[in-house]
């Protein structure tokens, strides 16, 4: 048990350095771009290229992870990783920024799926919960923390923190070479009749797991059309300034990492993954309806700092969920998982963003109508008996 603990903190030790990485550059990718006069429409279409690979890559990269181990797939990602953005701190023109993005997208898809696999092979049916709890905790620690290093790194030089991220990507590949080993396929995670018969792509129309695609599709989108257009919102609406704009986002994501990392655990045991999925999707619509109305200071304050609990308790449970009925393809259930998050990722912000256009609530209550649709879904959603069964064996 002691070693397994060993492993899952080395794990979430390689998501923190890989996110906190990505958080690094935030600051100062504004500043590059103004360095090399790069227009808007040119840094939307790296973003876009992020996630593209990203899409592309991930059924792909879940299933290699099955294939040739996940040991071998997280470090290949993570030495993507770290070229990547050596190669951005380094290119003084688009089309090296391009090829960063690219790689990056890549070295995503390789590490998320084989991190989630190599998690679910670590840990029983009963203790899955809180891992995956503190999977989507490092996830968001690295993002809170990596802005406020980047900051400070870049008072150095705008070139700094990208050779920073590069370098805590090639420790963790060190690392991971070095402690990590290749984990034994979990006996718990046998092959489950319901899906059993049903093989490769065919596998992603089976009730069970089309049902919690489609909401990771619907919950991934909703939530890139709010945020890729809240700092902009703040800014038109309230007249906000970028310290009220990072004390929101940052006090969100802290609240949120709190939820994941004390209830979670907790929370899939009272209620069952499919039922807080429900209560989180119902919640987070709520609240941002309620961002729209409100006018107070306090109040916009308040509600910024919860509407992010409802997705961050969803993305764990939806993981968690497809853990239990995956059976023995881990991986390419996570590279699922990947793709249609890409997918939301992909199409939000551009939606949101020619919604917002024409009107600055427009992308808000776009996200209201597609979560409210998840809700429904989630109405005809139930575990199969099979999972209940062998999780009441292993609890």
């Amino acid at each position: 048990m002691q070693k397994k603990n060993y492993t899952l903190a080395l794990l979430l030790m390689n998501l923190f350095i890989a996110f906190l990485g990505i958080g690094l550059v935030i600051p100062v990718t504004p500043t590059i771009m103004n360095e090399l006069n790069l227009s808007g429409s040119v840094v939307g279409y790296m973003v876009a290229a992020f996630a593209v690979m990203q899409l592309i890559v991930s059924p792909i990269a879940g299933k290699w992870a099955d294939v040739f181990g996940r040991k071998r797939m997280i470090v290949i990602g993570l030495l993507i990783f770290s070229f990547s953005e050596l190669l951005f701190g380094l290119g003084q023109h688009v089309s090296a920024l391009f090829l960063s993005r690219i790689l990056g997208g890549i070295s995503a898809s390789f590490i998320m799926p084989a991190i989630t696999a190599y998690i679910a092979d670590i840990t029983t049916l009963r203790s899955r919960p809180k891992a995956l709890g503190y999977m989507s905790a490092a996830i968001s620690t690295g993002f809170i923390i990596g802005p406020g290093i980047g900051g400070f790194l870049a008072e150095i030089g705008t070139r700094v923190p990208f050779f920073f991220a590069a370098g805590f990507a090639l420790l963790a590949a060190i690392l991971s070479i070095i402690t990590l080993k290749e984990p034994e396929r979990n006996p718990e995670n046998i092959e489950l009749p319901a899906t059993g018969k049903h093989k490769g792509w065919r596998r992603v129309f089976v009730p069970i797991y089309f049902i919690a695609f489609m909401i990771i599709l619907i919950s991934s989108f909703g939530l890139a059309a709010f945020e890729s257009l809240f700092s902009l919102f703040a800014d038109h609406k309230f007249g906000f300034t970028p310290k009220d704009i990072a004390i929101m986002i940052t006090g969100g994501a802290l609240i949120g990492a709190v939820f994941q990392v004390g209830l979670f655990d907790r929370l899939t045991r009272w209620f069952g993954e499919i039922r807080l999925i429900r209560y989180s999707l119902v919640l987070s619509t709520i609240l941002v309806y309620v961002l729209t109305i409100v006018e107070s200071y306090s109040m916009i304050l308040l509600v910024t700092w919860t509407v992010f609990i409802g997705f961050d308790l969803m993305r764990p449970a939806l993981t968690t969920y497809l853990s239990k009925i995956a059976g023995s393809e881990q991986g390419f259930v996570g590279g699922m998982n990947s793709m249609f998050t890409s997918i939301g990722n992909v199409f939000g912000p551009i939606i949101g963003g020619i919604l917002f256009d024409v009107d600055l609530n427009y992308p808000f209550y776009f996200a209201i109508i597609v979560l409210a649709i998840g809700i429904g879904m989630t109405l005809a959603w139930k575990m199969p008996d099979s999972a209940k069964t062998k999780e009441a064996v292993h609890s």
